[in-house]
Parts: structure tokens; sequence; C-alpha cells
């Protein structure tokens, strides 16, 4: 059997793309390892749609991702590791959201600035948490009347 090699660079080339978006997949769904920056942890009572590669943004422009999450079984929280940009100073009194696009999209953690002149440091925790808040649950608090019980 005969190669030509035409066939051979052509297979190549194949390989090389194939390889090029597998590659490209890993680096944006955050799968493509750790990346650099600042390490921080934030423990929330919910993380309902956060995974592993969920953006972190501040005022709406990406700073990291999410590279674990846990739950504690002390305290029943989820905790959770943020990787975000060592470039990007975020005061050590800022807190952190679970937020969602919209009523279809997608969930993501934003960072609200606080006003310390005291910047968060590798390995720090952001104390100041708010976890998701699930819309199926507002929506059956607002359908039985809101805050009165039923007995």
């Amino acid at each position: 059997m005969r190669e030509s090699p035409l066939e051979v660079l052509t297979g190549a080339a194949v390989v090389l793309v194939a390889g090029g978006f597998l590659l490209y997949a890993a680096q944006a769904t955050g799968y493509g390892g750790p990346d650099e920056g600042l390490r921080l942890t934030a423990s929330f009572r919910s993380i309902e749609g956060v995974s592993l590669g969920t953006d972190v943004r501040l005022a709406g422009v990406k700073i990291g991702t999410v590279t674990d999450t846990a739950l504690d079984p002390q305290t029943f929280r989820a905790t959770t590791e943020l990787t975000v940009n060592a470039a990007v100073p975020i005061p050590d009194d800022s807190s952190a959201v679970v937020s969602s696009e919209g009523l279809l999209g997608g969930t993501f953690i934003e960072i609200v600035p606080g006003g310390s002149l005291t910047t968060l440091a590798d390995g720090n925790e952001i104390v100041d948490t708010q976890g998701a808040v699930s819309l199926l649950q507002l929506l059956l608090q607002y359908i039985s009347g809101g805050d009165e019980q039923s007995t």
C-alpha cells in the first residue's frame, strides 16, 4: 500500500486543527488547568448553577473563574475557590454574589467591590457572600401571597 506525501500532509493538518479546537475548548470552559492569579475562597449558602469554570466578574467584566467547589460538612455551606486576575486589586471588604444573566441565562459570581484601601491577597477569604436565589421559590412565594404563613 502506497501513501502519497499529500495524504500524509492532509492527515497531519487535520490532527493539528483538531488539537487546536480541543485546546480552545479547554481554555474557553475553564478546564485548561490552573490559571495564574490570586486564589480566593468564599463560602455560600447556595451555589445553585455554579460549577468549575464559572465566570467571576467585576462590573460585568470577567476577571477569573471558579476553580474548586466543595461542601463544608461542619457548616453545610458551599465553599468555592476563585482564581482571579492578580492585576485587579479587590478591596478586602468586597462581597461575592451568585448572580444570573437573566431568566434563562447562565450563572456567574459577581464581585461587588467595597471601599477599603486594603486589598485581598492570595489565599484570603471573601467573607461577605450572597448565595443563589431560586427563581422557582420566588415565583411560588409570589403566587402564595408573599410572606404570609399558611396554617
